[in-house]
């Protein structure tokens, strides 16, 4: 007997060998839309997460000039959004970057306006660049700027613009669609006028929240994910570089900071958290592995990061994806500048049903054995 067959037969897992008599009970049960566990139980029970999606980075300079070349092939208002999503080899069937995440890279040209819409799907934005784009929230608008990340909220009418005078923009898009979908939830509404109509003031939302451990005394937010629409990026990367100076930061991820509901102190959107981390010049992490899916895209620098055995070379407005219980280690490649990562994961979820579980790599000082460089999740 084997050491797996012993473990099996020491825990009470199925390794019933198949026999005539035991087919025919098969498709006995079969006939009334029934199974017997056992058949199943070792795929249904694993003995730790296995992962569906497979490491993969998308570079942005392959990828941009296929988003550009959408601008003069569909209009936004036909598509409903202008958007080339990022497809895991993997996740096909449910059009998933990793996991249960969608992402997807948007463009849309100065002057154009889409409709507003709201959905059960919870969504976010990360901008990579161009001036004068905008979204809408519920009658909240917000302008944006590069590297800034914006929520657009599950069941909130929104909408995206960019203004006349602005340039082509682009930017992430990152939501949970595949599991909102899994769960039998999603729903699609578009905004009878098409448009919003916003009374408020531009912009009232990150001069309301957006100071740093303050609140308006006058605050009534009764809404369950956070006022705080945009996160800009030039508090938060000083907010990083002033915590860096009073901190080793985490062996596994360097200095990282996470996004907050400023009224709660817990995640921005029910189902779906995002980070920033900074690594110091040189700043090789060493590797762990988690539940929860996490989609980076580089804000800052260039390095590279081992996922699961294989190395991604990365650089700014790349983006790469982690998927559940897989090794990765991050590392700058530059001695004398910082490198930033943008994250986004859906460990609210995981958290609030009690399936976070974490592990740190012992073995080889905490490093994995990477044997090349990947150009792609495509090579091996």
């Amino acid at each position: 007997m084997s050491d797996v067959d012993k473990r099996d037969d020491r825990l009470g897992r199925a390794r019933v060998r198949d026999t005539a008599e035991l087919e025919d009970y098969y498709a006995d049960l079969a006939g009334f839309e029934t199974g017997a566990l056992w058949t199943v139980a070792n795929d249904i029970e694993p003995w730790e997460p296995t992962p569906k999606s497979t490491p993969v980075l998308w570079r942005f300079a392959d990828l941009r000039p296929h988003v550009v070349r959408a601008i003069d092939l569909v209009r936004p208002e036909d598509a409903g959004r202008r958007v080339v999503y990022l497809r895991n080899p993997k996740r096909r069937e449910v059009s998933a970057a990793c996991g249960w995440l969608f992402s997807g890279i948007q463009v849309m040209k100065a002057g154009e306006r889409a409709g507003a819409h709201k959905h059960a799907a919870s969504a976010l934005r990360f901008i990579m660049e161009g001036q004068g784009a905008y979204t809408i929230v519920d009658g909240h608008k917000v302008t944006l700027g590069a590297r800034d990340f914006v929520l657009t909220p599950n069941g909130s009418w929104h909408e995206h613009g960019v203004a006349g005078n602005g340039s082509t923009c682009i930017w992430q898009d990152g939501l949970d669609i595949p599991l909102t979908n899994a769960l039998e939830a999603n729903f699609y509404a578009v905004h009878r006028d098409d448009y919003q109509v916003t009374t408020l003031p531009v912009n009232d939302s990150p001069l309301s929240y957006g100071a740093p451990g303050l609140r308006p005394a006058l605050d009534r937010w009764d809404k369950p994910y956070s006022p705080l629409l945009c996160y800009r990026w030039e508090p938060t990367y000083e907010a990083l570089q002033n915590y860096s100076m009073v901190t080793d930061g985490s062996p596994y991820d360097g200095v990282k900071m996470d996004y907050v509901n400023p009224t709660t102190g817990g995640d921005p959107m029910l189902t779906m958290g995002a980070s920033m981390q900074l690594l110091r010049p040189a700043e090789h992490t060493k590797a762990h592995r988690h539940t929860g899916n996490v989609i980076y895209q580089v804000a800052k620098g260039e390095g590279y990061s081992v996922i699961g055995g294989q190395r991604f070379d990365w650089r700014e407005k790349d983006i790469f994806c982690v998927p559940p219980w897989t090794w990765h280690e991050h590392c700058n490649l530059q001695d004398g500048d910082d490198a930033c990562l943008f994250s986004f994961n859906d460990m609210p979820v995981m958290k609030k049903l009690g399936f976070y579980a974490e592990q740190a790599l012992n073995e080889n000082g905490g490093h994995q054995v990477a044997p090349h460089r990947t150009r792609n999740g495509f090579d091996t």
